[in-house]
């Protein structure tokens, strides 16, 4: 399959985020990510699944990379582990610094707005789902 065929992979807003959070794939960094179910829902989207492949793209909208997802989970945020904050790679050094960084992304204006509530807040219970992956190719 070719590059230009893939769906793909949208990490973060673009901007100065998502460019950092692609660096971080390309050099190995980051293994991991993680997203609210309820914006699946909201976006009538499927899930990813394990063995799915996808075209990162950067904030020019360049297709950068192919990562194939090795494993998907759904947990409460309050469940979220270490191993997974570290396996992001964006120097979370503990869940609370993780969960702090993630509150304050999804927290933002852009996450509401695409979520069509402007008072979305998250808590304990709020359904995450986290995924790993393995950079395939850089293109």
């Amino acid at each position: 399959m070719e590059l230009s065929d893939l769906p793909t992979a949208e990490f973060a807003f673009p901007g100065p985020l998502r460019d950092r959070l692609v660096d971080a794939i390309l050099s190995g960094a980051k293994t991991a990510t993680s997203s609210l179910v309820l914006g699946y829902e909201r976006a009538n989207e499927p899930p990813p699944e394990v063995g799915q492949r996808s075209a990162v793209l950067d904030s020019a909208g360049r297709r950068v990379a192919v990562i194939e997802v090795t494993e998907v989970r759904v947990v409460r945020l309050a469940d979220v582990d270490l191993r997974h904050a570290l396996d992001e790679g964006e120097g979370d050094e503990s869940v609370a610094q993780w969960r702090a960084g993630h509150e304050t992304f999804w927290h933002s204006a852009e996450v509401r707005a695409e979520l069509g509530d402007p008072d979305f807040t998250v808590d304990d219970d709020t359904l995450v789902l986290t995924e790993r992956f393995r950079l395939v190719h850089e293109a």
